[in-house]
């Protein structure tokens, strides 16, 4: 189980960098709108190169990201069908404590 949580927290960390990288794009893009809008030449082109390599550093990141967030959903997603399916009843116990838990909760607002 704490391998599991190591991993959801590796993957929310992923996540912000990935989050992070999209705010430097972002900036990048919009320096160059204030750079083209006034000026050309050679302060055009260096901004457009960090553009470029800005969002294609970003895409690699989110193709990786995307990839690996499939592969650990469609485990879970197995690992839960399996569960379920060998333990039925416990199943049921659990969903409906979780159920109940929740239930209290909102009652009490």
């Amino acid at each position: 189980m704490n391998s599991e949580y190591s991993e959801e927290i590796a993957e929310a960390v992923t996540k912000e960098k990935l989050v992070a990288d999209f705010k430097v794009v972002v900036a990048d893009a919009e320096e160059l709108l204030r750079a083209t809008a006034s000026d050309t030449g050679e302060k055009v082109a260096a901004v457009r190169a960090r553009v470029q390599d800005s969002l294609r550093e970003a895409k690699e990141r989110l193709a990786e990201v995307e990839a690996h967030v499939r592969a650990k959903t469609k485990l879970a997603a197995r690992a839960a069908d399996d569960y379920v399916q060998e333990n039925p009843w416990k199943a049921v116990g659990v969903a409906a404590s979780v159920g109940l838990v929740i239930g209290l909760l909102i009652g009490r607002r």
